[in-house]
């Protein structure tokens, strides 16, 4: 069984930084894509960045230049830095993991707000 399990979400005041990590573990083979999505109140989930097995990286256009997507392919893990967080970021972001199947975190709340 595929299970992601992310962390570092939390409440920041808008210019801030935070830092999730999403961990997959189990019987997962031939990862493809990692990356991560998010979904405000009353939007709709939209991508938010993603990197591939060869680390080649995209970014939504709202995020570039202040979020940085990363790997670390010994260890399943992707991490997205945020900094310059403004109000509205503030979403549910969710990881995912795409091999033949996509597999989805539970989500973390991030909430950009003085």
């Amino acid at each position: 069984q595929v299970q992601l399990v992310e962390s570092g979400g939390g409440l920041v005041q808008p210019g801030g930084s935070l830092r999730l990590s999403c961990a997959a573990s189990g019987r997962i083979f031939g990862i493809s894509f990692m990356g991560w999505y998010r979904q405000a109140p009353g939007k709709e989930r939209e991508l938010v960045a993603n990197i591939t097995s060869g680390s080649s990286t995209n970014y939504a256009n709202s995020v570039k230049g202040r979020f940085t997507i990363s790997r670390d392919g010994a260890k399943n893990t992707v991490y997205l830095q945020m900094n310059s967080l403004k109000p509205e970021d503030t979403a549910v972001y969710y990881c995912y993991v795409l091999t033949p199947y996509m597999y989805w975190g539970q989500g973390t709340q991030v909430t950009v707000s003085s």
